[in-house]
C-alpha cells in the first residue's frame, strides 16, 4: 500500500503532458522540495516511476485507486428555482447555454469514468435529453422523491456506492480537474472560509470531524464526495439503517456518514476555490450570474 504522498506524486505525474521539475510537483503538491525529493526516491526504487513518468507497475498500484462510477442525485424539485423549474429540473436548466449537469458529466466522462447513473424523479423523463450527447447514462428511478429527502436518492443507489463519486446534479463545474480519475481515500469538496452561514465541515487535519449550518474557521461544504470500496460498502447498510428509522426520510444524506454514523468513517477534506464551482440555489443567484434570466 502506497501512501498518501506517494499516491500524491503518482498522480500528478500521470497528469503532466510534459516534463516537470520536483520544485514543480512541490508546488502542485503542496509538499516541501526535501519531501517530494524523498518520494521521488522511493518511488524510484520501488520501480513505479522512471525518469519522473510513472511506469506500467507504477499504473498497476494506481488502479487499485481508480475511480469506477460516478452517481448522480437528480430527483429533485428544486423549489427555490422557482418559476424555472415548474417546467424544467434543476439539473437541466441552462446557464449561459449549459445544462448545469452537462458540466460535471463532461468533468466524469474526461476521465473515463463509464459507469454513470442518474437517480431521477421530478419530471424525470426529461433526463432523456442527455442520452445523445451521454449514450452510456443508465437511470435510476426515486418514486419516493416528493415525499421524502435525498436520502431517498441515495437509498436507490446504495449498492452503487463503492469506489464512486457522489454528486450533486445542480452544480456548476468551472474546474473540470476537480474531478480525478484517481482517489485515495473517502473525502469531500469544501472551501476554506474564516465565516459561512452555510453548511460547513469542521476539520482536523484534513480530517472532517464535524459538520453544521454555519461557523467560522470551517470549510464551505459542496455536494460532491468520493467513497471508496470500504466505505461504500458501510454507506450502503447505514443509509438505509438511518432511512427506515423514525424520521429518516426526512433527513439529508449526508449527515449519515457525517454526523448520524460517523463513527463508521474517516472522511478526507479535499480543498477547492469558489472558483472552481458554485451553486445555484434561487432565482436571483441564477439572475445574477445569467443576465438572459434577468427579463
Amino acid at each position: 500500500m502506497i501512501t498518501k504522498k506517494q499516491f500524491d506524486i503518482l498522480v500528478y505525474l500521470t497528469e503532466c503532458e510534459e516534463k516537470t521539475t520536483q520544485r514543480e510537483i512541490a508546488a502542485e503538491t503542496k509538499m516541501s522540495l526535501g519531501t517530494v525529493n524523498k518520494i521521488m526516491s522511493e518511488l524510484e526504487a520501488q520501480g513505479l516511476i522512471a525518469n519522473k513518468q510513472v511506469t506500467e507497475d507504477g499504473l498497476q498500484v494506481l488502479e487499485q485507486f481508480k475511480v469506477k462510477r460516478a452517481v448522480f442525485i437528480a430527483a429533485g424539485f428544486g423549489s427555490r428555482l422557482v418559476p424555472i423549474t415548474l417546467n424544467t429540473p434543476k439539473p437541466l436548466i441552462r446557464v449561459k447555454g449549459v445544462r448545469m449537469i452537462e458540466t460535471l458529466l463532461d468533468a466524469v466522462v474526461a476521465q473515463g469514468i463509464e459507469e454513470i447513473y442518474i437517480v431521477r424523479g421530478y419530471l424525470g423523463e426529461q433526463f432523456d435529453q442527455l442520452l445523445y450527447k451521454y449514450p452510456m447514462i443508465k437511470f435510476i428511478e426515486n418514486p419516493a422523491f416528493n415525499e421524502a429527502n435525498n436520502i431517498s436518492s441515495v437509498y436507490c443507489a446504495r449498492y452503487l456506492l463503492k469506489n464512486a463519486y457522489v454528486l450533486e446534479a445542480d452544480l456548476m463545474l468551472y474546474n473540470p480537474k476537480l474531478i480525478k480519475k484517481y482517489q485515495y481515500s473517502s473525502n469531500y469538496l469544501g472551501v476554506p472560509v474564516e465565516e459561512t452561514d452555510d453548511w460547513c465541515f469542521y476539520t482536523e487535519g484534513d480530517k472532517i470531524t464535524s459538520v453544521a449550518i454555519g461557523g467560522t474557521n470551517c470549510h464551505h461544504m459542496y455536494g460532491i464526495s468520493y467513497w471508496t470500496e470500504e466505505d461504500g460498502a458501510k454507506l450502503a447498510e447505514d443509509v438505509k439503517e438511518i432511512y427506515f428509522a423514525p424520521g429518516g426520510k426526512e433527513r439529508y444524506w449526508d449527515l449519515v456518514p457525517l454526523e448520524h454514523c460517523k463513527k463508521n468513517y474517516n472522511i478526507s477534506i479535499r480543498e477547492c476555490t469558489f472558483d472552481d464551482i458554485v451553486e445555484i440555489d434561487t432565482f436571483n443567484e441564477l439572475k445574477q450570474i445569467d443576465k438572459t434570466y434577468d427579463m
